[in-house]
């Protein structure tokens, strides 16, 4: 798993440092995972991956072995602005090392890169396209609409297939406390109750996740994460829709064709109207976990579509 990658930890504030890998040489492509995992989701991809592309896979804040901050007032410090700068000073610090950019990138923000994230990690993603248009030159998104259309349009299906949306949000320590309480319930539960069960996990992987669920410090953030996005994150999306702050890079977004994404939502339509450059996507026989359960389609788009 993630043969010949480097460890980092990277601190990116005076209390919060940013756990990851890298590897192979080449154009930059960073990878961000989803609730409740961690980095270890792409381990299926990162070794080819490296073969053509310099490959940077990070934990969240607050998600495996990255820091673990208190949330602040209104949630803010689990804000995706909070987390798109984590991604972009890990990047920042990582890229320079790469003979790639070393070479050839001249842009006065930073050092440019691809981005493919899945869940959580593709709403931080989204928030670095929007507030740092220069600094991503193309996109892809995983199983996810936009955090505002999610919640806007919320109907009952939705709320049950989603319920950790609505749950993860009530007020600390309850959700918390109920998670570390059973930590394997949860697994068992939330990620094997979906398509394709646990088997669609390595066992280390699911050691790496159920580990994260016994801590509390890290159930907390996660939940913080959520309540994020259903108060400051969502009033940031507005007004970045009101005042035409939009994706300007392409963007091609994929979903599983047996999830909820597929049931509740017209997913490139809804992508298309926070985009001003082109969007494709399609759905994947697939759930959920997509870089899990569809590695071969996730590397064969990355290959395909991040050209220079």
């Amino acid at each position: 798993m993630f043969k010949d990658f480097t460890p980092f930890d990277i601190p990116v504030e005076p209390d919060v440092t940013i756990h990851g890998v890298y590897g192979g040489s080449g154009p930059a492509v960073l990878l961000l995972h989803g609730f409740p995992q961690t980095h270890h989701i792409w381990h299926r991809i990162a070794d080819d991956l490296a073969q053509s592309y310099f490959v940077v896979a990070m934990d969240l804040r607050g998600y495996g072995r990255s820091s673990k901050p208190e949330g602040g007032d209104g949630h803010v410090r689990y804000g995706k602005k909070a987390m798109a700068r984590d991604a972009l000073r890990v990047m920042d610090e990582l890229c320079p090392r790469n003979s790639d950019h070393r070479n050839k990138d001249n842009n006065k923000d930073g050092p440019p890169f691809y981005i493919c994230a899945h869940d959580r990690g593709a709403r931080v993603a989204h928030r670095l396209c929007v507030a740092y248009p220069a600094r991503v030159k193309k996109a892809i998104f995983l199983d996810i609409c936009p955090t505002l259309a999610m919640y806007t349009q919320t109907d009952l299906v939705f709320a049950k297939t989603y319920f950790h949306w609505f749950f993860l949000v009530q007020s600390a320590p309850f959700p918390e406390n109920v998670i570390t309480a059973n930590p394997q319930a949860w697994i068992q539960g939330f990620m094997g109750g979906r398509h394709a069960g646990l088997e669609a996990f390595a066992a280390a992987c699911l050691a790496e996740y159920e580990n994260n669920l016994k801590d509390f410090r890290s159930v907390h953030a996660m939940c913080e994460d959520y309540r994020a996005s259903s108060t400051i994150d969502m009033e940031e999306a507005s007004r970045d829709f009101e005042q035409g702050r939009h994706i300007q890079c392409p963007l091609r977004v994929f979903w599983g064709a047996h999830g909820v994404i597929e049931k509740c939502f017209d997913a490139q339509a809804e992508w298309e109207k926070v985009s001003t450059s082109t969007v494709e996507g399609r759905a994947l026989d697939s759930g959920h976990y997509i870089p899990e359960e569809r590695p071969e389609d996730v590397l064969a788009n990355i290959l395909e579509f991040f050209v220079n």
